[in-house]
């Protein structure tokens, strides 16, 4: 599963909603107010599908700008901590 933001072009925020809740594999798709004009979820079997889904279907839409996708891990990630160490000038 990934969520995809999505900037239009201008004055076609309505009509390229419209065209991705009609995508297969799209779950949700709403208007948002700020950077992006879209937010949609999008949920494949596998990462092949959710790929094609992205990179194909959703710009085959046309009419947009720019797209962000953040694909949504199963797996619970332990946090990682960097210790800075001090540098020496010569």
């Amino acid at each position: 599963m990934a969520y995809v933001l999505l900037n239009t072009e201008i004055g076609s925020e309505l009509n390229v909603l419209e065209a991705l809740k009609k995508v297969e594999g799209v779950e949700e798709a709403h208007n948002l107010w700020g950077v992006y004009d879209i937010i949609a979820s999008v949920k494949a079997d596998t990462m092949d599908e959710l790929s094609f889904i992205i990179t194909k279907k959703i710009e085959e839409i046309g009419k947009v700008n720019a797209k962000l996708t953040m694909i949504i891990t199963e797996t619970q990630m332990a946090p990682i901590f960097f210790e800075t160490a001090a540098v020496q000038s010569n």
